[in-house]
């Protein structure tokens, strides 16, 4: 039995497509070795990297796990080197001839089985509800990696995530390149509140978390639907980019900074104690100090409770690369980087020093060596937000209820 070892490299997106991919070699007979075994250890004959192209420092670490993969095959530690993804799809008449130690070079793969291999603990897991995007934003070169927005019927999904809970997931963590988008292709109108609602009706399912949300058009059912059903977690991704009308203009994004803010006052509105994700580029062309300065009050007024940022990198091929001049220096861009995450540090610690004393239901998600719980409740995403700390003993994969005792400005303590 030839034993495969499947890489995956950068979002939860491409970790879905990497499990439909495993599923489908489990079910040709292939032994899958984990992710965590070291190509040294000799018990790997192929391995297969899901490469991501989005940003530089993603590209660069796509790859370097190539090269790894090709100097294992070089000592005669494996046998065979596969790549395919987003990497390989934006790059493919480039890559080949640089790394021919290569075997197989494939663009972005589609599956289509309702199977998985889940790579995530059994207790969660990602539902990838659309393929691609139909934005322009000036930045960005997933449309031209991943092609326009195809939705994945809803029967579909209701399907998988049944299998899901029959595996023992009780977390859903919907994703897409914008999941506020969905249906539009299929159905002729955004039915995103009527998908959640859909699948919290199905046994077992307990969480439904929603990412990477888009601002323009955004579907308010969905936050009726969040404000009702105590399935949906009161929580929201969603990458807002910028608050300065120049700069959205030209982000392309659709929305100005009006619209913006008054987005973010509805969803507090509708969903009250809602806590919102948020990603900002700092650096595009068209921010000048005055531009900063609005993104600045931005957060100061919005006090996102999660924020992460970006510094602007040209992309060849993108509307900004083409039409645009990266002429913000770099260290100016560093500069505004700390200053806002300077800005959001003290923000998130008040957010979470507000929480001391209070109780919340969490999912145990591991145990740390030295035997701590580490744990999330509604309000906290895996892998990208801080954790809940708890001394005591649960069961993984299990809920229990906690009274928070501390907080720093990422995690928080607790006890059972």
């Amino acid at each position: 039995m030839k034993r495969i070892q499947v890489v995956t490299m950068g979002c939860s997106k491409n970790r879905v497509d990497s499990e439909h991919l495993m599923r489908v070699l489990q079910e040709r007979g292939y032994e899958l070795v984990p992710e965590t075994v070291d190509l040294s250890s000799g018990r790997v004959d192929e391995v297969i990297i899901n490469t991501c192209g989005f940003i530089q420092d993603a590209k660069e670490e796509s790859i370097n796990a190539i090269l790894e993969a090709v100097e294992a095959k070089k000592e005669g530690l494996v046998q065979k080197v596969s790549v395919f993804g987003c990497l390989s799809q934006r790059y493919r008449s480039e890559l080949p001839p640089e790394i021919p130690e290569v075997d197989e070079w494939n663009g972005v793969l589609t599956f289509d089985t309702l199977g998985r291999v889940l790579t995530t603990p059994k207790h969660y897991a990602y539902l990838k509800i659309a393929e691609g995007c139909d934005r322009s934003c000036s930045y960005c070169a997933i449309p031209m990696i991943r092609g326009p927005h195809v939705s994945v019927p809803m029967e579909q999904l209701v399907a998988e995530s049944k299998l899901l809970a029959a595996q023992g997931v009780k977390e859903l963590i919907v994703i897409a390149q914008d999941t506020t988008y969905y249906g539009l292709d299929l159905y002729g109108k955004r039915r995103l509140g009527e998908l959640l609602a859909r699948l919290a009706e199905i046994d077992g399912i307990e969480w439904i978390r929603l990412h990477y949300s888009y601002p323009a058009g955004f579907p308010e059912d969905v936050l009726r639907v969040m404000a009702d059903n105590p399935k949906i977690c009161p929580y929201i991704d969603i990458p807002l980019q910028h608050s300065a009308d120049k700069v959205l203009a030209m982000m392309r994004r659709g929305v100005d900074g009006r619209q913006t803010r008054e987005l973010v006052a509805r969803m507090r509105q509708l969903v009250p104690g809602v806590v919102l994700r948020t990603t900002l580029i700092v650096g595009h062309p068209g921010e000048g100090e005055a531009e900063f300065r609005d993104l600045l009050d931005f957060v100061q007024e919005c006090r996102f409770e999660r924020l992460g940022a970006f510094q602007y990198s040209e992309e060849e091929g993108t509307y900004g690369a083409i039409h645009y001049k990266d002429d913000i220096p770099a260290e100016v861009k560093q500069e505004r980087y700390d200053r806002l995450m300077e800005l959001q540090s003290g923000i998130s610690l008040a957010f979470n020093q507000s929480r001391v004393g209070t109780r919340t239901r969490v999912l145990v998600d591991s145990v740390s060596g030295d035997g701590i719980l580490v744990a999330r409740s509604q309000t906290e995403s895996p892998e990208v937000d801080g954790e809940i700390l708890i001394k005591g003993t649960a069961p993984v994969g299990q809920f229990a209820d906690v009274t928070i005792t501390g907080a720093d400005e990422y995690d928080l303590i607790a006890e059972l």
